[in-house]
């Protein structure tokens, strides 16, 4: 025990916990919006394309971080506007700058000399490795996303829930959605050191998932989620760190699995809750609707009518040739 305390006084275990906490605050932040627009697997995408931003950043002698932040970003628009135009043939265009992306990321970083290892830390993330220059950026680019999406909540629920009220209510469906692609590139390129590239999918996208299964209002899942990101990425830091001598278990796999693992205890546990609310509630509750009384008949009735009054209470109301009747007691009249 005293061994794995000292473990946690070290800088670079310190800098690891920092980078965890804003990462899981700030995946599930952005992913719950994703999830609400049934695009988890956006951020996969974003992080195939931000592979080529780290390559260049290898390349020119840039920090990867700020490239790879450029090269999300510009990515993340071309996403939504080929998914908001809806081509036949969008889905190819996607395909093929996802696996553009990554292939010109491997392309790159071999132009640059530097070994398939060095790209490896991006991909599936080194974060006992970070720097403190690499913390700061990660602590600054978290803050924002989570400014962003905790801020503009209703909005951003508003564009992503129904595209068609908002755009009703004034909001501007553009750009928010726009917003929403740029924040997801800046997360992704924020866990790319915690968990990878090719996993930070998983951080975004299964925090909200298990929320969702106890939890009834939006809100609520956002929160939740941003909780259960964070207890996964530090517990999978953590559970990396004690790991048996001689033993190496990467952190970012094991951020993931702990994640995964949340689901499953959830999941029974959602099921069990969705249950309980149907027994207590098996129809929904309907507020009656009132009646509009009226005695006078503008129109007239010819002698084969032959239409039946229908009582209701202590008033008749029917239809009949497109002319709404209403007669109060029970009085019926033949037409």
């Amino acid at each position: 025990m005293s061994d794995y305390l000292d473990l946690l006084r070290l800088p670079f275990m310190q800098r690891a916990l920092l980078a965890a906490v804003f990462t899981g605050i700030a995946a599930p932040a952005v992913g719950t919006y994703l999830v609400q627009r049934r695009l988890a697997l956006m951020g996969d995408g974003i992080g195939h394309v931000a592979v080529t931003g780290v390559a260049i950043g290898l390349l020119t002698g840039l920090s990867p971080t700020w490239t790879a932040v450029g090269v999300a970003v510009v990515g993340a628009v071309v996403i939504e506007v080929i998914r908001e135009r809806g081509h036949a043939n969008g889905d190819v265009a996607l395909a093929l700058l996802f696996y553009g992306g990554l292939a010109g990321g491997v392309l790159i970083t071999g132009l640059a000399g530097q070994s398939g290892a060095r790209l490896q830390q991006y991909l599936f993330g080194s974060i006992t490795t970070i720097s403190a220059s690499d913390v700061v950026v990660t602590m600054v680019l978290a803050a924002v996303v989570v400014v962003v999406c905790v801020g503009l909540a209703p909005q951003l629920f508003a564009v992503a829930h129904d595209q068609e009220f908002a755009q009703v209510a004034g909001l501007r469906i553009r750009v928010y959605n726009l917003l929403v692609a740029v924040l997801a590139a800046v997360s992704v390129t924020v866990a790319m050191r915690t968990v990878g590239l090719l996993l930070v999918s998983a951080l975004m996208v299964v925090p909200v998932a298990t929320a969702q299964q106890v939890s009834r209002t939006f809100r609520t899942t956002l929160a939740a989620a941003m909780v259960l990101g964070t207890l996964a990425s530090i517990g999978g830091l953590l559970l990396s760190a004690g790991a048996p001598a001689g033993t190496r278990v990467a952190p970012g796999p094991t951020i993931v699995l702990l994640a995964l693992a949340g689901f499953v205890v959830a999941w029974p546990l959602g099921v069990w809750l969705r249950s309980r609310r149907r027994l207590r509630e098996p129809f929904p509750v309907v507020d009656a609707v009132a009646h509009h009384e009226s005695g006078d008949h503008p129109h007239q009735h010819g002698a084969d009518c032959g239409h039946v009054a229908v009582p209701h209470g202590d008033h008749v109301d029917y239809v009949h040739d497109g002319h709404r009747h209403a007669e109060h007691g029970r009085h019926y009249d033949e037409h």
